[in-house]
């Protein structure tokens, strides 16, 4: 079981036709299982991981 490190959420708003007909919809974070160094597993977004990649 991978540990959720993140604090983002989903970006919540309204998709707008042409006709200007509205529906909600949200924007799902893409989050990955990564094992770290010491052997855990951790979810993080890709965002993260390309960071935590550049810092090594």
């Amino acid at each position: 079981m991978a540990i959720k490190i993140t604090s983002r959420k989903p970006l919540k708003g309204n998709d707008r036709s042409h006709a200007l007909n509205t529906h909600k919809r949200s924007r799902k974070l893409n989050l990955q299982v990564v094992r770290l160094e010491d052997g855990t597993k951790v979810r993080m977004t890709t965002r993260e991981k390309r960071s935590l990649s550049k810092q090594k």
